[in-house]
């Protein structure tokens, strides 16, 4: 990220633009594939209690604290902020399993995490179609609907990934050839992402459930239970490892491209940190609280487990897709856009830089 900064303020940077399409369709599926490929259904049932609490109620509580916040101290109209507490709620899948990976976390806080955050992005989703119906007048939108649109989304999604991987795994099972077996998992990955966003379910969750299916079912399991050849499982593994950092790598070079060409004097410095300070609380506030129902049960988050929940709940690559998607008609737009921009570049630099020193105090 810091490198693209420093390509664009060299001016070297060329005319590479990052756009919804370019993260959506190329980027988030070999991420969202590739991060699900390698978690184990019984990690997941394991800790599904809190994974599906911090999913949900934490985004809407970290979304609420930012609303509120910016319409009270920022005076910005409840419509605006709405749409920024939404978009910047969730944790990204991109720089969160980035962070992890680079820094060689392993374990049950991993899973936790990245299953947070793999899960927490549909979530989001759903809720920021809400506030831009909202934002963009329309008044019949009630609870009843705006469950039904959130359930359609989350099954949707889910459907379409069973399918896409089902589809998978059985082909898969009909041939030896690494190469097609790899192809297959090309196929699911991108084919469950553009199948949901055409029918207009979560493209996330779909893709992710695609990769719990073949990881589970073919990666993960061994030579007599497994669909996949040895050969194909070692190939695959190693294709979407370097889909994955290369489209990481690509990703956050054009953020930074994109961070250094605008200008944050429309938004204000105080209205930028406010943003920023704003986003953190809210993620306190979606961790430390919702982990207190879980202290003497078997899904007991420890306190410096909290702690890197906490500082390591980093903004990414998403929030800015649905920032730079939102309509030019939507008042108070270029604001939006810039607050966003200013908390990705804050959580991933920042943020990010300080995980590896915090890793090392928390002794893990």
């Amino acid at each position: 990220m810091l490198t693209g900064v420093a390509l664009t303020l060299l001016r070297v940077g060329g005319g590479a633009a990052l756009t919804p399409s370019l993260i959506f369709e190329a980027f988030l599926p070999p991420l969202l594939f590739e991060a699900a490929l390698s978690l184990h259904w019984r990690d997941l049932r394991r800790d599904a209690l809190p994974t599906l609490v911090l999913s949900t109620f934490g985004v809407i509580l970290s979304a609420a604290v930012v609303t509120l916040g910016m319409t009270y101290f920022a005076h910005w109209p409840l419509r605006a902020a709405l749409l920024l507490g939404v978009l910047i709620a969730a944790t990204d899948p991109v720089a969160v399993i980035a962070a992890f990976k680079e820094n060689k976390i392993v374990g049950r806080i991993r899973v936790l995490m990245e299953a947070e955050s793999l899960f927490n992005d549909g979530v989001a989703a759903v809720l920021f179609g809400l506030a831009l119906a909202f934002a963009s007048g329309h008044t019949d939108l009630t609870p009843a609907r705006a469950f039904g649109a959130l359930s359609a989304t989350v099954f949707g999604g889910i459907g379409v990934g069973l399918a896409c991987g089902g589809a998978a795994i059985v082909l898969a099972g009909r041939t030896t050839d690494y190469l097609v077996e790899t192809t297959l998992t090309a196929v699911a990955a991108y084919g469950a992402f553009l199948l949901a966003e055409h029918w207009g379910v979560s493209g996330v969750l779909a893709t992710v459930t695609a990769g719990l299916l073949l990881g589970n079912v073919g990666v993960l399991r061994g030579d007599d239970e497994s669909t996949l050849s040895e050969r194909g499982r070692e190939v695959v593994i190693a294709f979407w490892d370097f889909a994955a950092f290369a489209a990481n790598s690509l990703i956050f070079l054009l953020i930074g491209l994109d961070v250094a060409r605008r200008s944050f004097d429309r938004l204000g410095v105080s209205a930028l940190a406010l943003a920023i300070l704003l986003t953190l609380l809210g993620r306190a506030v979606a961790v430390y609280p919702l982990c207190l129902p879980f202290r003497g049960t078997r899904w007991h988050v420890e306190p410096r487990h909290q702690h890197l929940l906490f500082w390591g709940g980093m903004r990414g690559a998403l929030a800015l897709a649905l920032a730079l998607s939102l309509p030019e008609t939507i008042a108070d737009r270029d604001r939006i856009v810039l607050a966003a921009f200013g908390i990705v570049t804050f959580s991933v630099v920042v943020q990010g830089l300080t995980l590896p020193p915090l890793l090392r105090r928390l002794k893990m």
